[in-house]
């Protein structure tokens, strides 16, 4: 049977901030809106991008599909400008002894196309999004990923960083491992019941040995 992790994107593997960020405030302006400081734009990732625009507009809730309309057409454009992988990424990747696939709430033409700019695209047996399979937090995708690759859920790991993650783990009834170094503290993911929480990516060397 194969030993398999599943790896969350977005604050996981690659640090996306600064783009999402400048895209963030592209859509702004294009609708007539102030821009939104970084840190703004951290609270408001995590749940796709519909959310994240619906949360950086409000109040004016109206203005939510044009806004979101302009920022993915800027961050198509630009997703490849500063995203890169989080130190030591690449090289935990190439010495894993388990299977490897990609689990996130971002297209899945996007963001394989991401992953093959960095060139890290050929580490995963398989890359889910969130509209090759209902999003995160249903399970929907990873159980997918565990029938295709033949993988028992008690033999599987779930690497993310953020509740959400957490709780689609739980319901796939596979092992979370939390890293600290995304969108969302430690706290929060303790909150939302994570038990394994990592703080360096050495750290996450045990759960893919």
């Amino acid at each position: 049977m194969t030993r398999l992790a599943i790896l969350d994107l977005d604050g996981t593997l690659l640090d996306t901030l600064g783009d999402l960020a400048a895209s963030v405030n592209v859509a702004l302006a294009a609708v007539g809106l102030p821009p939104r400081d970084r840190a703004e734009v951290e609270r408001f990732v995590g749940d796709g991008a519909q959310n994240l625009l619906a949360r950086a507009v409000a109040p004016r809730h109206e203005l939510l599909e044009p806004a979101l309309a302009a920022w993915w057409t800027d961050y198509r454009a630009t997703c490849l400008a500063t995203t890169r992988p989080f130190p030591g990424i690449p090289e935990l990747l190439t010495r894993s002894g388990r299977r490897l696939a990609v689990h996130t709430n971002k297209p899945g033409e996007l963001a394989r196309r991401i992953l093959a700019g960095l060139g890290l695209l050929d580490r995963f047996a398989i890359v889910t999004g969130g509209d090759d399979a209902p999003r995160k937090p249903s399970p929907a995708g990873t159980l997918a990923i565990l029938r295709r690759l033949g993988a028992p859920a008690a033999d599987t790991v779930f690497i993310g960083d953020s509740p959400t993650d957490v709780r689609t783990a739980r319901a796939a009834g596979v092992t979370l491992v939390g890293v600290s170094w995304g969108f969302r503290p430690e706290s929060e993911l303790r909150a939302a019941g994570a038990i394994h929480v990592v703080d360096t990516v050495a750290g996450l060397a045990p759960w893919l040995a």
